[in-house]
């Protein structure tokens, strides 16, 4: 059972015309977006937080008011007290700590997707968060997506019946995995801190592809690892699984009230790897019978179709054929939601649009049509109330920042709280230890205390070992 949102009191209140002071760890990439967005919404960028002094000199420019620090850990022992919440959107393998150390001193926390690096973490963060009563949120914008929204509603209406499987697939990686280890060591580029980098995952040597040129005859290297090549490698990413099933597995495990699952197995892979996840795979998840729901099978996939070395596994062509006859080819990334009165689908990772198919339809329809320009919901649906709240603009990425920002101001939780996010991180992350213990080992699973009953070697991938000085 998915748990209910709780409207704890917040760490510290701020009044609504009061700017909060935010502090940015993990400053490039997505977290550079983050930094943006809460900026725009009026708060103060007090400091910034990362590893490579490249990132840090370029945002400088943008913030200058902000304090430049290479590790969180001193920049919130120095200026912790002056810190209303943090931004984290560092690798994955960071989440938890840089997270943690926030919340234990009482700052509100926006993390990026996946929340955490492992199922105990998730469940570390979670209970963290309660005890410490901050505002939090995940980083899966299509939560304040107001389709995401109306597809639960529509979904927990019953317009088609009673779901029996689900099926999800993503067009990632679209990173390096699939691969070894290289051999070798190079020299760390001065301006990155390599040893915050790895953190609290085992020590490995700094590694550079080979070099690479342009048409002008340019010369440039770049990083096996850093930057954005991290997220395939089991040390410090979640692969394909962890970096997109928080956005494409959102809309249903919130509209199907998946709690735990009680068996996990990965079913097909491409070939494996010992330090990298493999280049498209599929694993199948059982859910139990939850609130006058019956049980229910969900299957995920994930491959890139513009990878020529594989074939990305894909739901069957029976299961799809509807599809394939609505759009004239499955899309790269979706989701299919199949009933026993009917069948809803999503041609995208975040929900922004729905189709639905009732018994007898010949096939998918719109959920949405228009009339004289305007956008009216098909008469099948239009009769469903509203019962989630809608926020106030169709950015959603922005707004969710928003929301999160409005709940550290003593506001409603935000969507994506924590209590949820960690809850669905548990479970996507599942998948991976699913992975990592191998094809076709079932595992078991008992939620409450996170462990496979059958198969004790799980346990390793559940709560990883964390480098010496590096503890929760």
């Amino acid at each position: 059972m998915v748990p209910i949102p709780v409207g704890a009191a917040r760490a510290r209140y701020r009044s609504p015309n009061e700017k909060l002071s935010i502090a940015v760890i993990g400053a490039g990439g997505k977290g550079a977006g983050d930094t943006d967005h809460c900026a725009e919404l009026g708060e103060n960028i007090v400091a910034l937080c990362d590893v490579d002094e490249n990132t840090l000199n370029g945002r400088k420019q943008k913030y200058s008011q902000a304090k430049l620090f290479r590790d969180y850990r001193k920049m919130l022992d120095e200026i912790g007290r002056n810190i209303d919440a943090v931004v984290v959107a560092t690798p994955d393998h960071h989440h938890a700590f840089a997270a943690a150390m926030a919340m234990k001193m009482g700052k509100h926390a926006y993390v990026q997707k996946p929340l955490t690096h492992s199922v105990y973490e998730a469940r570390y963060l979670r209970n963290l968060a309660r005890k410490k009563k901050v505002a939090t949120q995940m980083g899966n914008q299509g939560s304040a997506g107001r389709s995401l929204r109306r597809t639960v509603e529509v979904i927990q209406a019953g317009l088609i019946g009673k779901p029996l499987e689900l099926h999800v697939w993503s067009n990632r990686p679209i990173w390096p995995q699939g691969i070894d280890r290289p051999p070798g060591e190079d020299p760390v580029p001065p301006t990155l801190d390599w040893d915050l980098w790895i953190g609290p995952a085992p020590m490995r040597p700094y590694k550079e592809n080979p070099p690479t040129e342009d048409s002008q005859g340019r010369r440039s290297r770049s990083g096996v690892y850093h930057p954005f090549a991290w997220r395939g490698w089991k040390d410090f990413g979640t692969g394909a699984l962890g970096d997109m099933a928080c956005h494409a597995v959102n809309m249903p495990f919130r509209a199907l009230k998946l709690g735990y699952p009680t068996a996990v197995e990965c079913e097909e892979t491409s070939e494996l790897h010992q330090e990298t996840y493999p280049k498209t795979s599929r694993i199948r998840f059982e859910f139990p019978a939850r609130e006058g729901l019956p049980p229910l099978k969900f299957w995920w996939y994930d491959g890139d179709p513009n990878d020529p070395s594989v074939k990305p596994l894909r739901p069957h062509e029976d299961i799809a054929r509807e599809i394939v006859t609505l759009r004239g080819s499955l899309p790269a990334s979706g989701c299919l939601l199949i009933g026993d009165k009917g069948k809803i689908f999503t041609p995208d990772d975040y929900g922004w649009q729905f189709y639905f198919m009732l018994a007898g339809d010949n096939g998918f329809t719109p959920s949405k049509t228009k009339v004289d320009g305007q956008e009216i919901e098909h008469e099948a649906i239009r009769h469903v109330p509203q019962t989630l709240p809608r926020l106030p603009s169709s950015n959603n990425d922005q707004m969710q920042k928003k929301e999160w920002l409005d709940a550290v101001r003593g506001g409603p939780p935000a969507y994506s709280n924590f209590d949820i996010a960690a809850y669905l991180t548990e479970i996507i992350l599942l998948g991976c230890v699913a992975l990592r213990v191998g094809v076709g080992r079932r595992l078991e699973w008992d939620g409450a205390k996170m462990r496979a009953k059958d198969a004790p070697e799980a346990a390793q991938y559940v709560h990883r070992e964390y480098r010496k000085g590096w503890e929760l």
